[in-house]
């Protein structure tokens, strides 16, 4: 029998999953919208809300599961929900990818698999191999969640164990610099483009960083922006401690602060829409890895040294997401939700075919 130490199989009921999802996940409301446009329509499954069928207006059938949708085939999702297996083709292929990179085990799956040596220790040995700070992420995880920029033995194990807690593999990783900027790919056209900016405040030289943080906590909530903020995230207080900052301090006006190291939109990250800007050879670039992982729809992750605007000099493919969920982009605003309308439209178009 055929057995893979990288596939994660989750361990919390599916129903707990689905509640804690539903209240977050908006494609199905979106693609019942927008649907009737090409005459289709879509049935969404009503207690938990992550799964529907759509029918098009030939008869055919496709479904979606959370932000995965009937495009990309089975295999090549799978590979690039997996960010080891997608770096191991993508450095053969030899794109760029983040040096250093390699995964380790917790020491339950370690002994599971027969490798009770990559374990925590063998993870921290190779971190300071690579050189502190380096980053620390979940092999399968998405949104963000659980990643950490950690400069210490300390901070290491702590961030690692907080990885365990989710998933049993762990990624470590050279830290890059650069512009984080996600290319969504639909079958050889760029649909979207944005520079994604990590959660962060700017001073008023008056509020301490605890009240700006709270008080753009609320703003998502007026909004209605499906962001959680949490105070008591230690990431952020670990951010801080490096600045020699805590939240009682107050930043001078307009001085900008970063709060997090992941610049994802799920955990307060702000976006800027670069699509009409992206230099033509990351437009081929982007549209390349898509179709060299097997995808059609995809979303490129690149650190870019300089502006995505300009001609390639430095960069480096963060990851790969076969299902590039739009959701916390569309709760920006209306004019964001209309983009993602757009884009959802053009998608089921695809499916159609």
């Amino acid at each position: 029998m055929f057995f893979n130490p990288y596939t994660v199989k989750t361990t919390r009921k599916d129903k707990v999953m689905k509640k804690n999802k539903k209240e977050s996940l908006i494609l199905g409301r979106i693609l019942q919208k927008i649907a009737p446009r090409i005459g289709a329509r879509v049935i969404l499954e009503p207690e938990w809300e992550i799964v529907g069928q759509i029918t098009f207006k030939t008869g055919r059938r496709s479904y979606f599961r959370y932000n995965t949708l009937d495009l990309n085939p089975v295999g090549a999702s799978d590979i690039a929900k997996d960010k080891d297996y997608a770096n191991f083709f993508m450095k053969a292929m030899s794109y760029p990818i983040v040096p250093g990179s390699k995964t380790f085990f917790s020491d339950e799956w370690a002994k599971a698999i027969g490798s009770p040596r990559r374990n925590i220790d063998a993870a921290y040995r190779h971190a300071r191999k690579l050189k502190f700070p380096v980053i620390v992420k979940p092999n399968s995880g998405s949104q963000g969640t659980a990643v950490s920029l950690v400069h210490n033995k300390h901070e290491f194990y702590r961030a690692v164990r907080v990885v365990f807690k989710s998933d049993r593999i762990v990624l470590v990783q050279q830290l890059v610099h650069g512009k984080d900027y996600r290319l969504v790919v639909l079958d050889k056209k760029i649909i979207s483009a944005y520079e994604r900016i990590p959660l962060n405040v700017i001073g008023d030289g008056n509020s301490s960083i605890g009240k700006l943080l709270e008080t753009k906590r609320r703003q998502f909530v007026a909004s209605s922006r499906d962001t959680q903020i949490r105070m008591s995230d230690p990431r952020i207080k670990m951010k801080l401690a490096h600045q020699g900052l805590t939240f009682r301090s107050v930043p001078a006006k307009g001085q900008k602060l970063y709060l997090l190291d992941n610049a994802n939109l799920s955990t307060g990250g702000d976006s800027v829409d670069v699509t009409d800007k992206v230099h033509p050879a990351f437009r081929k670039l982007a549209i390349k890895i898509t179709r060299d992982m097997g995808l059609r729809l995809c979303g490129v992750d690149l650190m870019v040294e300089g502006n995505i605007s300009q001609k390639p000099n430095e960069f480096w493919v963060l990851e790969v997401n076969a299902a590039p969920g739009l959701d916390h982009y569309a709760r920006m605003g209306r004019a964001q939700e209309k983009i993602v309308e757009a884009l959802y439209l053009e998608v089921l178009k695809h499916i159609e075919r």
